[in-house]
């Protein structure tokens, strides 16, 4: 349904309204990004899925309509690392979906039947979304592998992370916030992109003498340095060794169309349990980056149900009247101060 205002100076505002569908998981409330200087005191804040049911939705309707944006999404929604929730709770949430639609459970042997008509749309369906395109087989290649997880199998074990130097913190800031001064942050959400789809990135370099150069790199971590510096930790392909760039010498990033498997561990997503340090914790001149912080819904009724929530750090568990991700301050199995502040959702007892 689309509703438009009296006014044709006002923009139009389109509604997708639908009623044939079932939501498994009480709805929660988000913070909606707004990195612009008019943000207004105290946030905006708005109720959505929680992240199992998109996941869970996602799988069905690449199951019943095989569209190249459910594959691209289904497969980025596996990849996100620092937020999995269990293959039993995305289970559960695309059986009931799949229930109420009475359609059959989807596995990779019904959607490969597919193949040729993903191939055939997937430049038309996603080509102008897109700084770049990857692929289609670069995440065709996986499904049989998440389906392998989402039945019960085991997860295929990821790269470590770059070790860290001393002084370095990892910053993830959130998407479109990135804040670094000297930086061209355009560049940087190019190679945030390429991170995530696993596609290597061309970036425009000054060196420390002035010289202008392009590198061809796979990135993987953004990070305050003891220094003051906030550096590009990436693989050179052309040098074939890791190196470190400042990001305030980054005047440029291209996305290329070829892929690569990662050596480390991708740390350039935005959320997670390691979130950017506050401004008041971060060296002088990095600029501001602000600080994920898990936002509570309002309390509701009980209902009789308990959700299981578990740290993706330390794997502890803990239990929850209302479906609330949120994890209070609590120590690891080794009397450690645990860093995991958002759990992910494991059942409902």
């Amino acid at each position: 349904m689309a509703i438009a205002p009296a006014s044709r100076d006002l923009p139009r505002i389109k509604l997708d309204l639908t009623s044939d569908e079932i939501v498994v998981l009480p709805s929660v409330i988000r913070d909606v990004v707004h990195p612009y200087s008019d943000k207004r005191e105290g946030g905006i804040k708005i109720r959505c899925y929680a992240y199992e049911e998109v996941f869970g939705e996602k799988v069905r309707a690449l199951g019943e309509r095989a569209r190249p944006r459910d594959l691209y999404d289904v497969i980025n929604l596996y990849r996100h690392n620092d937020f999995q929730p269990t293959p039993s709770a995305i289970l559960d949430v695309l059986r009931r979906k799949c229930a109420f639609k009475n359609i059959q459970v989807p596995t990779f042997d019904t959607i490969k039947t597919f193949f040729d008509e993903l191939a055939g749309d997937w430049v038309a369906m996603l080509g102008h979304q897109l700084p770049a395109l990857p692929p289609l087989n670069s995440f065709w290649d996986v499904l049989p592998e998440f389906f392998a997880w989402l039945a019960g199998g085991a997860r295929p074990v990821m790269p470590a992370a770059y070790p860290l130097a001393g002084g370095e913190a990892v910053l993830r800031p959130t998407l479109g916030t990135i804040a670094v001064p000297g930086a061209f942050a355009s560049a940087l959400e190019i190679i945030r992109f390429a991170a995530a789809n696993r596609l290597i990135v061309e970036i425009d370099y000054v060196k420390e003498n002035g010289e202008h150069t392009t590198r061809e790199i796979e990135a993987y971590s953004l990070r305050s340095t003891q220094a003051g510096h906030v550096v590009l930790h990436a693989f050179d392909m052309n040098r074939n060794d890791h190196r470190s760039y400042r990001t305030e010498r980054i005047r440029g990033a291209r996305a290329t169309a070829r892929t690569f498997v990662p050596r480390y561990a991708i740390e350039l997503t935005p959320s997670g349990p390691q979130n950017a340090p506050s401004i008041a914790r971060a060296p002088a001149n990095i600029g501001s980056v602000a600080r994920r912080t898990p936002v509570r819904a309002p309390a509701r009724p009980h209902n009789g149900l308990t959700y299981v929530f578990q740290c993706p750090v330390c794997s502890k568990k803990f239990e929850r009247r209302n479906y609330d991700a949120t994890l209070r301050p609590h120590k690891n199995p080794g009397g450690w101060n645990c860093p995991g502040r958002t759990g992910f959702y494991v059942g409902t007892k």
